[in-house]
């Protein structure tokens, strides 16, 4: 007889292996096959379709678990604890770490579509922005640039750097640093 515990724990790392899977191969290939994904994650075509029965099915989920994982590194990255540039420096840290999420969400409009847009750029609820704002009335970020520009331009700066270390041009472990210095030496109060 199976533990029903080990048996749930089971599925779950395994469907958390074909979502992560999914989310990388697809980064890199938006038109890539359910069988290419299978074997990304190292499981059978029918075990994909057991957890994924379609295509569709498998981006919704795909999508809502890279939403979330975004979220959760945002949350762990504490943007409200610290100087306002060491927040930043983690945030961007965390960002890359979820570096083939991004590059999943948002190197193709379509992957979106239908789904709930995160949430706006420029709402005062949002942690990143609250920290802008923070760092812009502690004189650390420029305060005549919007928050949601300083934003919008963090999020391009973090994906170029996730996308040139996938196509080699950065090494891996580079990203984050060369992140933060363009992006310090880009909105840094003069």
């Amino acid at each position: 007889m199976v533990d029903p515990a080990l048996a749930s724990n089971t599925r779950s790392r395994t469907r958390q292996a074909i979502l992560s899977a999914a989310c990388s191969v697809l980064a890199h290939n938006h038109t890539a096959t359910l069988p290419e994904i299978a074997d990304a994650a190292g499981v059978s075509r029918t075990t994909l379709r057991r957890y994924f029965p379609d295509r569709d099915s498998l981006m919704n989920a795909a999508v809502q678990d890279s939403l979330d994982a975004l979220e959760r590194s945002v949350d762990e990255a504490a943007l409200d604890q610290g100087p306002p540039l060491e927040a930043m420096r983690r945030l961007v840290a965390a960002m890359v770490a979820v570096g083939d999420r991004l590059m999943f969400l948002f190197g193709d409009d379509r992957v979106l579509e239908g789904h709930e847009a995160p949430d706006d750029l420029e709402s005062p609820a949002d942690p990143v922005i609250a920290l802008i704002e923070r760092g812009q009335a502690e004189g650390v970020f420029d305060p005549e640039v919007s928050p949601g520009w300083i934003q919008r331009v963090l999020w391009g700066v973090v994906y170029t750097g996730c996308e040139d270390a996938d196509q080699g041009r950065l090494p891996r472990h580079g990203v984050a640093s060369t992140v933060i210095r363009t992006f310090e030496n880009g909105i840094r109060a003069r």
